[in-house]
C-alpha cells in the first residue's frame, strides 16, 4: 500500500474483522447480532476440527445475521446513530485519505502560530478530480489522539484550512470538507487566539470563494467546530452520521440538568441525516454499508468516493458567478421553521 504523507494516520482496515463488526467492539444494541456470530464462529470451528459439513447450518445462520443486522439498523433511535457515528472502529478522515485521496500532499501551518494536526489540509486528487481536501481528524490510538486534540482543532486549524482553500480558488481547485468533530477546541488559548472569530471568518469567505465547495459529515457534526468548515454548494452526511449545534450529553446538561437524558436530547435535536434532510439543511445522504461503516471500511471509502466525483463534476458544470448565486439563495434559505396553526395552539396546555 502506498505510504501515507500525513504521519500518524492509522488505517483501522486490518484489524477490523468484518464478521464480528470490528475487532469485538459492539455496541449496546448489538446483543442479538453479537449472539449470532457467536454462534457462526463456533459452528466454523466445530466444523473445521470434526470435518463435518454444517455448510447448510452456516448459511442460515448467515442470512439470519444478515436480516438481523438490516431490521436493527433501519430502526436505530438518534442516540443509536449517534453511538454508531463514534464507534471506535470508524473510519476517520486519514482514513479516507488514505485509501480514496491519490498522490495527497498535506500542507501545514497558518502562518501565524502553529500547524494544528486536528486539521490536515492539502492537495490531491479523488477519481479523476483534482481537489483541494479539508479534513477534521480524531485520531486512532491514544498518542495520536493527543497529538489531534480529539479531533477538536484550535483557531489555528480554522485559518490553516482557510488558507488552503484560498490556494484552491487561486488554482481552479474544488474544495472537499470532511468534517468530524464533536466541536473546536473551547480551551483559554483557544479563545485567547479567536477561536470565535476563525470560525465566522470561514463560514464568511466560504459563502463566497469562487470554487466548488462540497462537505461531507463523516462522522460527529459538532456546532461551531463542524460550521467552520461546513459551508457549502452541496453539504451532505454519511447515513449514520449526525450534524448538531450541541452534542446531546451537552443538550441533556442544559435542559435536564444530567447527562443521563441524552438520548431524548438526541431525539428533540433532529440530529440525524434523515431528520437535516427532510428538514433541509443538508443535500445528500451517503449510504453506508450494511451495519455502518465500521464493519466494511473498505466499501463505505468507495461509497463516498463515488459521490464525491459524482458531485464534482456536476458543479464544475455550472458557471461560477450561478454556483455562487445558488450558494447564497441555499444559505438564505437553510432549514425549515416548524409552526402549530393557532387551533392547535389555543389547545395546548
Amino acid at each position: 500500500m502506498r505510504p501515507l504523507l500525513v504521519l500518524g494516520f492509522q488505517s483501522p482496515m486490518a484489524q477490523t474483522n468484518t464478521s464480528n463488526g470490528g475487532a469485538g467492539v459492539y455496541l449496546p444494541f448489538e446483543k442479538p447480532i453479537v449472539r449470532l456470530q457467536s454462534q457462526i464462529t463456533e459452528l466454523e470451528a466445530t466444523q473445521a476440527e470434526t470435518g463435518r459439513d454444517y455448510s447448510s447450518d452456516l448459511t442460515q445462520l448467515r442470512r439470519q445475521e444478515v436480516s438481523i443486522l438490516r431490521k436493527t439498523y433501519e430502526g436505530l433511535s438518534a442516540w443509536e446513530i449517534v453511538q454508531v457515528a463514534r464507534h471506535p472502529n470508524r473510519p476517520l478522515a486519514g482514513d479516507y485519505i488514505q485509501r480514496m485521496v491519490k498522490d495527497f500532499f498535506e500542507l501545514h501551518g497558518d502562518f501565524r502560530f502553529r500547524d494544528d494536526r486536528a486539521m490536515p489540509c492539502g492537495l490531491g486528487r479523488i477519481g479523476t478530480e483534482k481537489v483541494v481536501l479539508i479534513a477534521q481528524n480524531k485520531g486512532r490510538d491514544t498518542k495520536e489522539k493527543i497529538a489531534c486534540n480529539f479531533g477538536c482543532a484550535h483557531p489555528e486549524g480554522y485559518r490553516k484550512a482557510l488558507r488552503v482553500m484560498k490556494l484552491g480558488e487561486k488554482f481552479n481547485l474544488p474544495v472537499v470538507c470532511l468534517i468530524d468533530t464533536q466541536g473546536a477546541y473551547p480551551g483559554v488559548g483557544s479563545e485567547e487566539r479567536g477561536v470565535a472569530e476563525a470560525i465566522a471568518r470561514n463560514m464568511l469567505e466560504m459563502s463566497r470563494l469562487r470554487t466548488p465547495i462540497l462537505c461531507v459529515v463523516i462522522g460527529e457534526g459538532g456546532s461551531g467546530g463542524a460550521l467552520g468548515i461546513g459551508v457549502g454548494d452541496r453539504v451532505a452526511m454519511l447515513e449514520f452520521s449526525y450534524y448538531s449545534v450541541i452534542s446531546p450529553e451537552g443538550c441533556a446538561s442544559i435542559l435536564w440538568r444530567t447527562g443521563e437524558k441524552a438520548p431524548e436530547a438526541a431525539d428533540a435535536l433532529k440530529l440525524t441525516a434523515r431528520h437535516l434532510k427532510e428538514l433541509e439543511v443538508i443535500d445528500d445522504i451517503v449510504p453506508e454499508p450494511l451495519g455502518g461503516a465500521h464493519r466494511r471500511p473498505a466499501e463505505a471509502v468507495t461509497n463516498l468516493e463515488r459521490y464525491i466525483t459524482r458531485t464534482l463534476r456536476q458543479l464544475k458544470k455550472e458557471p461560477l458567478d450561478d454556483l455562487l448565486a445558488k450558494r447564497y439563495v441555499r444559505l438564505r434559505k437553510l432549514g425549515k421553521v416548524l409552526r402549530q396553526d393557532s387551533q392547535s395552539a389555543d389547545q395546548t396546555p
